[in-house]
């Protein structure tokens, strides 16, 4: 199985596989253990079967990154000493995350974590992992505090921790050994060249690299009224990675959901989310800006940012609020104090039921989830060699672009709508609609009409050989294919 054919169903496997009994921010202390939270190791073998059955692919978030630094029921001083597994001194403990850090040119290290993952691949039948964490391996600095610009002596100097990147190459060099279908996903901000390149190639082995600069983005530019977005920035963040390197997309995770900060519909409507999301009573401007842009920014993500999507618990229908786990107050090392929420369970939840709800606006905003979804299923569009952006109009507020044979624009505009705007594309002939982000289906206001047929011209436009005339309301994303094709 090619991997990139079913990676879009990732979004199943995503965070549901936190396996560990560990503490909060991943803080591991038995490596081959699921938790019992979760039910019993029968309990989660025979859910990877029935995903299976239904022929999808789980994904195994894997922390080897660090480890907790308890000793009670940890790795931490487990022979009675400090340095069993980790580095001693400064260089063993990570100063942000608190937990202890892996010594990988120990050979006992290196043959603990490699039986690690074989394990879980033969024991559960995961199809693979994502890795933790990676850019905090590769550096001795764990990227903190550091801006990476693209020079190569970022990547390849004092600061390398190369003993951590071999365990990486050894590590998917044994994956894709013993399991050649299986998928490997690393999560790293640096940008490290030839982190997707075969090991036999003198890579480090990834299948893919996870897109973390995109949610980090959004959360930005939703600081931000709309007003001033730029997109320019928002096509070149979506865009930005090397060559050829495949990479998984997503528009929020737990590190932009956890408590501190708010889901991107929370960012979006706030508080209005409360009272103003039933169908039986009017909307606000508020909530009306925020579904349309929920959409948009979700599909511009899809459309732009990868090869695969990463849907994270709620964010498919626009779960409100945040996740806040159980915790007591944290004392940090420079004497400063986190306060806790008196180990309350109030957040401590997701209401997978708001999308479901036929009652509800968060029902169209999972129909939209779901659309897209199918796009890709269907046009495959994610895995497509041609991809091009043939606009980023400051004025307008319109992204254009095309990818495989879909023709995508979008008007970011919160009141402008254009009417007979030249879209550019390669391929000539007719056009239809086959995803349209205001139909009323996913709540918008159903101002276009999907019968329509558009016909391109010989009319060189924005560097295209042809191009076309849309309507483009305010705040859509509409999707286009050539006619016959919306049909197989």
């Amino acid at each position: 199985m090619d991997p990139s054919i079913s990676l879009w169903f990732l979004f199943f496997s995503y965070f549901i596989w936190f396996l560990y009994i560990s503490i909060f921010r991943y803080h591991v202390t038995n490596f081959f253990a699921p938790s019992s939270r979760f039910g019993t190791p029968e309990d989660l073998k025979s859910l990877i079967d029935k995903a299976h059955e239904l022929g999808l692919l789980v994904l195994m978030d894997i922390v080897h990154s660090h480890s907790s630094n308890n000793t009670l029921d940890g790795l931490n001083g487990f022979d009675g000493t400090d340095t069993h597994y980790f580095h001693g001194g400064p260089r063993g403990h990570h100063w942000m995350w608190d937990s202890r850090l892996f010594n990988y040119g120990s050979w006992e290290v290196l043959r603990f974590l490699l039986s690690n993952a074989r394990w879980w691949l033969e024991e559960y039948k995961f199809d693979g992992f994502r890795f933790d964490g990676v850019t905090s391996m590769m550096y001795t600095h764990h990227g903190l505090q550091v801006t990476f610009t693209g020079n190569y002596g970022e990547y390849f100097g004092f600061a390398t921790d190369v003993d951590a990147v071999v365990y990486l190459m050894l590590v998917n060099d044994l994956i894709r050994g013993l399991y050649p279908e299986a998928v490997s996903i690393g999560e790293d901000v640096s940008g490290m060249p030839t982190f997707c390149i075969p090991v036999q190639d003198g890579g480090v082995g990834f299948d893919y690299r996870l897109h973390m600069a995109v949610p980090d983005k959004w959360i930005e530019l939703l600081k931000q009224s709309d007003e001033y977005w730029e997109m320019g920035d928002i096509v070149h963040t979506l865009t930005n990675r090397r060559w050829l390197e495949k990479c998984v997309t997503y528009c929020e995770s737990h590190d932009q959901a956890l408590v501190g900060d708010k889901t991107i519909a929370f960012w979006l409507m706030d508080k209005d989310m409360y009272d103003f999301m039933a169908l039986d009573r009017p909307s606000t401007p508020r909530i009306d800006r925020g579904i349309a842009l929920h959409k948009m920014i979700r599909l511009v993500t899809m459309g732009l940012g990868g090869e695969g999507y990463l849907n994270f618990m709620g964010n498919e229908f626009g779960h409100p609020e945040w996740i806040d786990f159980p915790r007591g107050p944290q004392s940090l090392p420079n004497g400063s104090v986190i306060p806790g929420n008196n180990n309350s369970f109030d957040k401590c939840r997701r209401r997978f039921d708001l999308g479901d709800a036929d009652y509800l606006r968060y029902r169209g905003m999972q129909e939209f989830d779901q659309a897209m979804q199918h796009l890709e299923g269907k046009y495959e569009f994610m895995t497509s060699d041609h991809s091009y952006v043939s606009r980023k109009h400051e004025e307008d507020k319109v992204i254009i672009f095309e990818r495989g044979d879909l023709v995508f624009v979008f008007n970011f505009h919160w009141s402008n709508s254009y009417f007979d705007y030249r879209v550019g594309c390669f391929k000539p002939g007719k056009y239809k609609i086959v995803l349209d982000s205001d139909d009323g289906l996913f709540g918008g206001f159903s101002r276009l009409d999907h019968d329509a047929e558009y016909f391109t011209a010989d009319w060189p436009h924005d560097n295209r050989p042809c191009s076309f005339s849309v309507y483009a309301p305010s705040r859509t994303a509409v999707v286009y294919a050539p006619a016959g094709a919306e049909d197989e």
